[in-house]
């Protein structure tokens, strides 16, 4: 007899955003004529910027030829990418990252579920509330949260985000592990300054945690004087993994690129108390599991760092931070109070009754889809994500159509 890891059966019955699908296509098949205008998952809408357009075709046209074919790439990613990479994100900003403490991937997502495999199951975790599923769901998947009971699991410490506190959690009342970070932040749209962001980082150093820090939406951020990177901040190469995405700056949501930073004076220990390099644990899982991403989308992404490159994606980043501006005056002029849409593509509103009866209130009667808050945690009742992905006209059309038929005033 097979047995399975129950550890799955302590998951919720249903991720977010597949109850969302769900929703959705029980109205459509209720309303096959009703127009439906989606600002709820974040996957982005435009096009691919044309420099990472024209680098992809060229990259393919290698492909077709036995003089430029490549098979296996290195599994932590071309130094081409690579180096670009390390070279803007980070030494341009004076963060001391070099390019073989980058490992390139096909998706943000799966390097913030897949790193927790390397830590023990028996460490104490912090993850924020509200919080993007991820994070929390593959943690009980390993074991580590113990039971679901009262609408959380018992294991967890939940660093709480609130209204009272601008949705920044404060730092652990106890020691922990394990901190799950992200900023600008998915679902609020709340960002930290570096004095809040250097407050974690002397509280992980002194407790020997290791922060995970989450930055896919890091160019959204409009103000020059709030941290891109965690690793701007003095010490924190000793204690943090960044994340980062293509996903959400150049759209490449369907194309799949991101990367993981692990520097390599990123220590974790074993049970006798010994030091072990994160970078060479990561390095050994990244090789064991993973074949790298595919060389025409590696040079993709090479081209978002051109000079035409920049422009494009700058242009990509301004058009839907236009429909969050947007999105933010209109909602205010509903007399809903609201965070976000200003250094991040989400604006995270006070729905003032339960969040996914505000959902299906809203899918009903403007035809909008939005993102309950609750589906992120305890702290997300009473509040709905919505996004700024999609074309500017459905923003417009989706706006009036909520001012003209949504029942709710504040």
């Amino acid at each position: 007899m097979i047995r399975i890891n129950e550890n799955y059966l302590k998951l919720q019955s249903s991720y977010l955003f597949s109850e969302i699908a769900k929703r959705i296509s029980a109205f459509e098949k209720a309303n096959p004529d009703k127009e439906i205008i989606k600002l709820g998952i974040g996957d982005v809408t435009m096009a691919l910027p044309d420099a990472c357009i024209t680098a992809f075709h060229r990259a393919v046209d290698e492909m077709a030829d036995e003089k430029s074919f490549r098979g296996y790439g290195p599994e932590q990613g071309y130094s081409f990418l690579r180096d670009k990479i390390a070279a803007s994100d980070f030494q341009a900003r004076g963060a001391d990252i070099s390019s073989d403490e980058i490992f390139v991937s096909d998706g943000g997502k799966c390097d913030t579920g897949n790193f927790q495999e390397i830590f023990a199951t028996d460490i104490k975790i912090a993850i924020s509330d509200p919080v993007y599923p991820v994070y929390l769901d593959t943690n009980v998947m390993a074991g580590r949260t113990g039971n679901f009971k009262n609408g959380r699991y018992e294991n967890v410490v939940y660093l709480e985000g609130t209204r009272e506190n601008g949705f920044i959690p404060d730092l652990p009342q106890e020691p922990v592990d394990l901190i799950c970070l992200c900023f600008p932040n998915n679902p609020t749209g709340a960002v930290v300054t570096k004095e809040i962001l250097r407050n974690w980082v002397e509280f992980a150093r002194e407790n020997k945690a290791i922060i995970l820090y989450d930055t896919a939406y890091e160019a959204f951020i409009r103000d020059e004087f709030l941290p891109r990177s965690i690793y701007e901040i003095e010490g924190a190469r000793e204690v943090a993994v960044e994340f980062r995405s293509f996903s959400k700056n150049a759209g490449f949501t369907g194309t799949r690129c991101a990367y993981t930073v692990v520097p390599k004076t990123c220590m974790a220990y074993d049970s006798e108390g010994g030091k072990h390099s994160l970078h060479a644990l990561w390095n050994r899982r990244h090789a064991t599991k993973f074949n790298g991403v595919s060389y025409p989308v590696q040079r993709a992404a090479e081209a978002v760092y051109s000079e035409e490159g920049k422009v494009q994606v700058k242009e990509l980043i301004d058009y839907y931070m236009k429909n969050a501006a947007l999105i933010r005056k209109e909602v205010a002029e509903l007399g809903l109070e609201c965070i976000g849409g200003d250094n991040s593509p989400y604006i995270w509103v006070d729905a003032k009754m339960d969040s996914w009866a505000f959902f299906d209130m809203l899918l009903e009667n403007a035809g909008v889809v939005c993102t309950p808050g609750e589906g992120f945690g305890q702290c997300g009742r009473g509040f709905i994500r919505i996004s700024a992905f999609n074309s500017f006209e459905n923003v417009q059309k989706a706006m009036a159509s909520i001012k003209k038929n949504m029942p709710h005033k504040a």
